[in-house]
Formats: C-alpha cells, structure tokens, sequence
C-alpha cells in the first residue's frame, strides 16, 4: 500500500501519453509506442512492463504490448472511459494537496487551501486549463452513473426536476431523455451553464446563481455529488434553500455514495479522504444523511441503491 503511487504514477503517465488510444487499432513494439509520444523507449518500455504485470496492458511477446480490458478504460472514446478521472486525479493539483495530508490530519482543514491560498472553486475560476480538466473528470465519473439512476427511479411523477449544481447538463439530459413528459431546470454558477449544450430548449430551462442563495422553484432537486463537496453547515444552507422552494408534496434527491458500515472496505471512505483535502466536505452514513435532512425540514423516506456505486436518498419536506 506504501508503494502504491507508483503504479498510480504509471497509470497517469500511460493516460498522459495516449499509450491505449495507440493500441486500438492493434499491438505495437515499445519503439513504435515511444516514437509516436516522443518517449525514451526503454523508460517506456519498463513502465509498460510493470503496468502489464498489474493487468493494465499486455505484453504479448518480447517489447510488443496490446490492450486488456483494464487497459481499455484508458481509451479516451471508450463507453467506460476514465482516462478524464486518472489525468485529474493524477495531476498537479492532487500531487501537491496529497503531499499536505498530515496538514489536515493535524488541523481539519482543507489542504488544497494551504498548498494554494484559496478555496478550490475560487482558484478553478482563475485556472481554465486545470478547471478544463476537472470539467472533464466530472463529466466522465458521472457518464456511467447516470443511467444507472435514470432506470433506479421514477422521475416522471413529477411535473418538473431541477438539477441542482448540475454543470453541463449530462444527469439532466439523461432523465428528461428517458421521462418525455417531464419540465427540467438546470442550475449552476453562470460562468458553468454557459457551456451546457444539447438540452432540449423545448423542455428545459437553464438558470444560473448561487446555491447558497437559492435555488429555482421545483417539484423534485436533484442534487448529484454537491453535498459531499461541503461540511453540515454548508449542506445545511444549500438543503434549507431547496426546503424553501420545494413544492408541497415534492421530492429531495441527493445521490451520493453511501459509507459502508466499520471496518467494511468501500469506495466511498477512500473518495472521503479526497473530500477532506480539498473542497472540504465529507462522505456520509445513511444515519448521518437523515440527520442532516432533519436539520433541513426534510425527512429521509429511502435509500434506493442503483446499479452503481451511488445511491438516491430520498427525502421529503416537513
């Protein structure tokens, strides 16, 4: 586990340089691998080495690899890519916050914060191109979820859906796709919606602000990986403007991954360990969800698990 940043590090690297999309169209020597990214050929070749010997690639005779299944997630134009995931999580950012671990442990504080001077959203706005990369990194982390919730629950009892947070669009576009009848808004920061594209203007209505001020008039909130970016004051204010303009009989949707009970393994309480170093907020137990929505006049009425590592817990006004 010590070690286990090398074989990230190689991960990424492999992501950088393209080395996947290169073999879609067959196997090929380390040289001919090193000449197309401009790549010593024996470095590459060993990193290729010990990647194969993890399952990422294959080397099918000596010095010539080809794609595994592992491998082909690495594929930018593959339906289960995470090649935008590996490049943000493999980054500079992450490098130097990770680095700052012990900062946090000690004080609980973000260390994005102290590695950068400011809050992560705040230092996006003035980077495009890191910003760019973790646009990319969402979308991507969300591309495999989103029919998994779409075919989970019954958006269509609803007049209309408002995604709250909800970038470009993508969760959105999913559930007014599969749902014909069903009114959406989509909701986010103006200078990300103004990118959001392929909605259907017919049905969909695209408003910027701040979720910290309020939010549109809904039936239903959807709210897909928003609250775990923020501390219970934090959630509490975002869920009490939804509680505000929430339709009487309307529905609270947070999809988030649920932490798996003590000392059972699960994602989640590794992504909560992203969670503290840089935006600030954490993972959390169903108790700790109904807990919150009680602090925001909402009760808890299920958890609905889905195909995927999410879940959709559900709560309504009170």
């Amino acid at each position: 586990m010590t070690f286990a940043y090398s074989l990230s590090r190689c991960v990424y690297v492999a992501a950088r340089l393209g080395i996947a999309d290169l073999l879609a169209g067959g196997r090929k020597t380390a040289d001919e691998l090193a000449a197309a990214t401009k790549s010593d050929a024996d470095a590459l070749y060993r990193m290729l080495r010990a990647l194969a010997s993890n399952g990422v690639f294959i080397e099918t005779e000596a010095r010539v690899f080809g794609l595994t299944p592992l491998a082909e997630t690495l594929r930018d134009d593959a339906p289960d890519s995470i090649r935008a995931v590996v490049l943000f999580w493999g980054d500079h950012m992450h490098e130097s916050v990770y680095a700052e671990l012990e900062y946090s442990v000690r004080t609980g504080k973000r260390s994005f914060d102290h590695v950068f001077g400011r809050p992560p959203f705040e230092y996006l706005k003035d980077h495009p191109e890191d910003a760019a990369v973790f646009n990319r990194a969402m979308s991507s982390f969300s591309s495999a979820q989103i029919p998994a919730v779409v075919e989970a629950y019954d958006f269509g009892r609803f007049g209309s859906v408002a995604d709250i947070g909800g970038g470009l669009g993508h969760l959105l576009r999913g559930i007014l796709n599969h749902n014909p009848g069903l009114k959406g808004i989509l909701f986010d920061l103006p200078e990300t919606v103004s990118h959001a594209k392929d909605l259907p203007a017919d049905r969909c209505s695209i408003v910027s602000g701040s979720f910290f001020e309020s939010v549109p008039a809904a039936d239903a909130y959807v709210l897909k990986h928003i609250i775990h970016d923020w501390d219970d004051g934090s959630a509490r204010c975002i869920l009490e403007n939804c509680r505000r303009s929430i339709s009487p009989n309307g529905r609270l949707l947070t999809i988030e991954m649920i932490l798996p009970p003590m000392n059972e393994p699960g994602f989640a309480k590794l992504l909560d360990i992203e969670m503290l170093l840089l935006p600030g907020g954490r993972e959390r137990t169903v108790d700790e969800f109904r807990a919150l929505y009680a602090a925001s006049a909402f009760e808890l009425t299920e958890v609905i698990p889905t195909r995927s590592p999410v879940a959709i817990i559900e709560g309504r006004p009170i």
